[in-house]
């Protein structure tokens, strides 16, 4: 029994079957980058690998090129999908969730000449993390495989074609990171359905600090330091000097852990603020407005202290904008 040669027959066995869903991506002047099939009809790609919102360029896996347009963009999580003019997609399937340390090709098609790929493992799993692009990812994927020119956009696979995440080299650093698929399809369903991903609002400043004793094994949580007036939380009752331990059930003990959780469907739902004040625990209501476009394209992040995965330091507090 080979091992060795059953190991690269599966790996070669995963690059056919991801080639099936992955497609090269042209919107932008120089080199192309790669695209997944997220259905029949639709790509999802890397957002800073498209420049144009028409006229994309796409050649399908069967060797034929149609074009695409613009659906939706997130530059926050580096998402863009696109709709086909023409033709019809196989969907990718999704992998079960990265593990460190598992085996992982990522792929990428950025040439008429078909699939690359690079074999690496999956190295860290992280999040939520700031991004380059005036964004949080709530979970990023960290492999050692090398981000080949085009490879943005394309699939990392597990040892049987299935996605685990969508291949990004925008996100800052130059890391070789990869949106996991669960949330990038996520994204993408907001893309299509929206166009683009809608984030919370409450309009508070705040500042880590340590608990005065911790509250159910809960050691940190955010001290208000200023309203914005008539914003959601000085509509329902948050004062300068509360301190915030939970939202609609979930621990936050980092501004970054308030942030992930100001995504999605929350946006324009009453949700349940945990507060400490004078110590003593209580529950407000708060309507979450979506937060302005202007507080959220790229370049313009939230301050904050700590390195992200990929570098870059901010201030100390916290605009929850």
């Amino acid at each position: 029994m080979n091992n060795l040669k059953d190991l690269s027959n599966a790996m070669a066995a995963a690059v056919e079957t991801a080639s099936a869903y992955t497609v090269l991506v042209a919107g932008r002047a120089r080199f192309p980058a790669s695209g997944i099939a997220y259905d029949a009809g639709h790509i999802l790609t890397a957002d800073h690998v498209v420049e144009l919102d028409e006229d994309i360029r796409v050649r399908l896996p069967d060797g034929s090129e149609t074009r695409a347009s613009v659906a939706g963009r997130d530059p926050g999580s580096d998402l863009a999908l696109l709709k086909l003019a023409e033709g019809k997609l196989t969907p990718a399937a999704i992998g079960g969730p990265a593990r460190v340390g598992q085996l992982a090709l990522a792929l990428g098609c950025p040439t008429p000449d078909g699939m690359q790929a690079s074999l690496g493992i999956v190295s860290a799993i992280g999040g939520p993390a700031r991004t380059g692009r005036g964004g949080l990812l709530e979970q990023y994927i960290r492999t050692d495989a090398i981000p080949y020119p085009g490879f943005s956009g394309g699939p990392l696979v597990d040892a049987e074609g299935q996605v685990l995440g969508v291949n990004t080299s925008g996100l800052g650093g130059g890391a070789s990171l990869a949106i996991p698929a669960a949330l990038a399809w996520q994204v993408a369903a907001a893309l299509l359905e929206h166009g683009s991903v809608k984030r919370g609002y409450l309009g508070l400043r705040s500042q880590r600090v340590d608990l005065p004793a911790a509250q159910n094994g809960q050691t940190h949580g955010l001290l208000v330091m200023g309203l914005e007036a008539e914003s959601p939380a000085a509509t329902a009752g948050v004062m300068v000097g509360d301190i915030l331990t939970g939202f609609n059930g979930q621990p936050v003990q980092e501004h970054d852990d308030l942030l992930a959780l100001l995504t999605g469907k929350v946006v324009g739902q009453t949700a349940d603020l945990t507060l400490l004040r004078g110590g003593q625990p209580q529950t407000v209501k708060v309507n979450v407005a979506e937060r302005p476009e202007s507080e959220h394209r790229p370049g313009r992040g939230h301050k904050h202290g700590r390195r992200g995965p990929w570098g870059g330091r901010g201030g100390r507090r916290s605009r929850h904008g």
